[in-house]
């Protein structure tokens, strides 16, 4: 490696450029996600003299890795929002309203693989909801294109970007406007003061917003770039002139030259408290608060975040209220509404938008006010700014401390502008680490300023303060090279002189004596090969181990599960560390010296890689002292240990255990794992990785499941003593297992008034029957394992109970299957009686009924 000198490397470089990425990775104490060789794979790593905003940049990469998901071999890896999947959220837990914000992010990685299957993910994934919140899809896309180009994707998805955009035009757009409409409520920004002057406060107040058009503006042009890119000239000026008519209607419509902003204009007459708002009117230019001075929102700003306002009409006077503390500035801020407007109103309640400090508009604002700053038309030589770069380092600053929680790195919803409590908004096992919202790329491209374009010249515009002695953004991906831009006032930091610097792979290529705007041609050619795309149209490595769709395969079993654990917490595509909230399973309370878990692909697969997401809590989970990975080919076949050597000798916690081998077909993967002393095993996902071509085949459940409903067969019929409103019986027979809370899939008797509830099925005649699979719902709140249940056959006159030969789990458990094998018997009807634990009721996502 070379000789160290403090956190960077002096000679040979074996890991950054210029930074030693495992010593700035362990410098930081609040890691939960402790896989240091992920982290110095796939992110670029940063430093400066801010504490606050060098740990919030490494903190936002573990919470970047706390929501990606790999949702199936077809779909690969996308994100989530909340820390579980609402029910409000669609394939995998993802949610539009962030999605440009994740992009934006994600681009970042050394590997454009998460952001390329993840763009792909909202036009090729079933469930995927693109149009359920207003976003910049396109935008984003093109985003990634400028960092890790690839032409042949974006062609690819040109078609579905154009669909994408005409939905939105067919349900949102008014014609005899020239802009589109939407509500503050699928904006993302629900409880808003234009809606709060509505007899609908939550959904109300459907308006021309800057926001959505701005998304809609700024995905007009990235369409028009795919067009020309795919070499469609005509077809890119259809879309330029769309975009730029909506620009021109945006910025007619929607600046309030009395309050110098862009404001919401109303699309519908409304009503509240017998005050009258009119259609076609902005903010308080009607209504109870008519003629008010105020009404200014941040999402004005959100125009500039896509550089749409011309920069000759004075539009740049809005800068002045940011960081004026009457208007929007504040300790945790800004405000998302300034601080005297007549409806400004705190809460320690989701989701209000009225002055609460949000994460998703604070980014908004700071993308938007580096595209200002860096603009050629503004600054030395151009117009004046009511507002600096010092002003941008500032907010950026206060940005990054409001990433903390008891003093640790953390994230919520929204938090108190003064305070900077998350109170109200960090809901358990939902806001956790909360991914609504940028950090990293305003780092990259505002603070250091690195501008991405598709061409060869990239920019150079550093916002960063030029009282700073040194900071450092090493093994950034950038066009297939890596990266590096380097300030040393004095030249004692990092040994290469004084000033402004750029190296790419490794050569320096620009610098300046001062922090100022720089030109870099970056060359031609794939460079070191970093971010390069795998080849289109053959094999990639697919996770098979994952199932999020409720398929029968791949299926994994325990032979001990600690309390409120599930070993289908490992297959669902998910990883993070925490002990609250849980996402793991864990042999607590098993008496075994060993532990097995085994997983059933359905199929044959070719496997090349196992990897296992230990835990290590300090208490009573840990790694394994020993642990022992065997495959087989077939069910009946024998195991197979892998070859010594193929993974690591002493398994750790917190971090990924990996086994990599010759590739070999696998139909079957058993994990042996030695509890280390007292101390019992947990992980948080095992994965399964091989080439295979996409669509990557199903495999079909097995025969002679008597419960499952066959499309068109009248029989089995299934039906419950009582079925709660919000689920359906026919859900627990229809051959998916969905052991979380979305997607919705399972039958509980939720609300029953009964303290027993049974489960019926009717065969339609006589079978041999002999065991049962119950795979219990527990949501740990209404719905949990009952206290006992009994499983009884018709004999044509009356109800006999089946006699049991054993039982696993002994006690009722939720989050796995619980199996009952019984003296086989002919029977025509079984059903399943539940007696309820306390005051909870019985569910389940799926009934499995056998002859064995």
């Amino acid at each position: 490696m070379g000789i160290l000198c403090g956190l960077w490397v002096c000679g040979t470089v074996a890991e950054g450029q210029v930074l030693d990425k495992r010593a700035l990775l362990q410098r930081e104490t609040f890691w939960q996600n402790r896989d240091w060789d992920w982290y110095q794979q796939n992110i670029p790593v940063f430093e400066c003299p801010d504490t606050d905003i060098t740990t919030t940049w490494y903190y936002r990469w573990e919470l970047l890795t706390r929501h990606l998901t790999y949702g199936s071999p077809n779909s690969g890896y996308s994100f989530t929002e909340f820390t579980d999947r609402p029910f409000w959220s669609g394939a995998y837990g993802a949610i539009s309203c962030p999605a440009g914000h994740q992009l934006y992010e994600a681009r970042w990685l050394l590997s454009p693989q998460v952001a390329n299957d993840y763009s792909r993910y909202w036009f090729r994934t079933p469930g995927a909801q693109p149009r359920n919140y207003s976003t910049w899809l396109a935008d984003a896309i093109w985003a990634v294109h400028e960092v890790h180009p690839d032409e042949a994707f974006l062609r690819d998805l040109l078609p579905e970007l154009i669909r994408n955009y005409e939905a939105w035009e067919q349900r949102h757009y008014a014609p005899e406007i020239g802009l589109f409409w939407q509500t503050g409520h699928d904006d993302g920004m629900e409880f808003n003061i234009n809606s709060r002057q509505t007899k609908d406060i939550l959904r109300g107040a459907p308006g021309f917003r800057p926001t959505i058009n701005a998304y809609m503006c700024a995905d007009a042009r990235a369409i028009a770039r795919v067009a020309r890119l795919a070499g469609k000239p005509e077809l890119a000026a259809e879309w330029e002139r769309k975009a730029e008519g909506l620009r021109l209607k945006l910025q007619e419509l929607l600046w309030d030259s009395r309050r110098g902003f862009f404001l919401q204009m109303y699309r519908d007459d409304e009503e509240r408290e017998g005050h009258q708002v009119r259609r076609l009117t902005r903010t308080y230019d009607s209504g109870q608060f008519a003629g008010s001075e105020h009404g200014r929102e941040l999402i004005g700003y959100v125009p500039w975040q896509f550089g749409l306002p011309a920069t000759d009409r004075g539009y740049e006077q809005a800068w002045k209220y940011l960081m004026d503390p009457q208007f929007f500035a504040a300790p945790f801020g800004p405000l998302t509404v300034e601080r005297r407007d007549p409806l400004f109103q705190l809460q320690k309640w989701c989701c209000w938008w009225s002055g609460q400090s949000w994460p998703y508009a604070t980014t908004q604002t700071l993308k938007a006010l580096a595209n200002v700053l860096q603009h050629p038309d503004y600054g030395p030589g151009g117009r004046p700014l009511p507002i600096t770069a010092a002003d941008y380092v500032s907010l950026l600053q206060t940005y990054a401390k409001s990433h903390r929680k008891d003093g640790r790195p953390y994230l919520a919803e929204a938090l108190h502008p003064e305070t900077g409590s998350f109170e109200g908004h960090d809901g358990y096992n939902h806001s956790e680490h909360y991914f609504h919202s940028g950090f990293c790329d305003l780092v990259v491209t505002g603070l250091v300023g690195l501008q991405p374009a598709a061409g060869d010249m990239l920019q150079l515009h550093p916002l960063a303060s030029e009282s700073w002695p040194w900071f450092a953004l090493d093994d950034v991906p950038y066009h297939g090279h890596r990266l590096t831009v380097l300030w040393d006032r004095d030249g004692s930091r990092y040994g290469r002189g004084q000033g402004l610097m750029v190296l790419v792979d490794g050569l320096e290529v620009a610098r300046a004596d001062r922090l100022q705007p720089l030109q870099v041609r970056v060359p031609a050619g794939a460079g070191t090969g970093v971010g390069r795309s795998a080849a289109s149209g053959g094999p990639v490595d697919v996770n098979f181990a994952v199932n999020n769709d409720g398929d029968y395969y791949p299926r994994i079993m325990a032979t001990a599960v600690g309390p409120g654990t599930s070993p289908a917490k490992l297959i669902d595509g998910n990883a993070w560390y925490d002990v609250h909230p849980p996402n793991r399973w864990t042999a607590v309370g098993s008496e075994n010296a060993q532990d097995e878990l085994q997983l059933d692909l359905g199929m044959s697969r070719p496997v090349h890689t196992v990897k296992l997401l230990f835990l290590d809590d300090g208490g009573p989970v840990a790694a394994p002292e020993r642990c022992q990975v065997f495959v087989r080919e077939r069910v009946e076949g024998d195991w197979q240990p892998l070859p010594t050597g193929a993974g690591p000798e002493q398994p750790q916690g917190q971090r990924a255990s990996v086994w990599t081998f010759s590739q070999r077909a696998v139909r079957q993967v058993k994990i042996v794992m030695t509890h280390a002393g007292p101390h019992r095993t947990g992980l948080t996902e095992l994965e399964v990785w091989g080439p295979a071509e996409r669509p990557v085949a199903v495999p079909s459940a097995p025969e002679g499941n008597l419960a499952a409903r066959r499309a068109g067969a009248e029989y089995p019929k299934i039906t419950a003593s009582h079925t709660s409103r919000y689920d359906r019986v026919e859900m627990a027979n229809d051959g998916r297992a969905v052991f979380a809370a979305s997607p919705h899939n399972r039958w509980t008797s939720y609300e029953s008034p009964n303290a027993e509830d049974w489960l019926e099925l009717d065969f339609g005649s006589e079978q041999t029957v002999g065991r049962v699979e119950l795979l219990l719902y527990d949501d740990g709140g209404g719905v949990q394992p009952p206290e006992s249940y009994r499983i009884e056959v018709w004999d044509g006159a009356v109800w006999q109970p089946v006699r049991e030969t054993g039982r696993l789990p002994q006690q009722p458990q939720g989050g796995v299957a619980n199996s009952v094998r019984f003296a086989s018997v002919r029977a025509g009807k079984l059903r399943v009686l539940f007696r309820h634990r306390g005051a909870s009721r019985s569910g389940v996502t799926e009934i499995e009924v056998w002859g064995d």
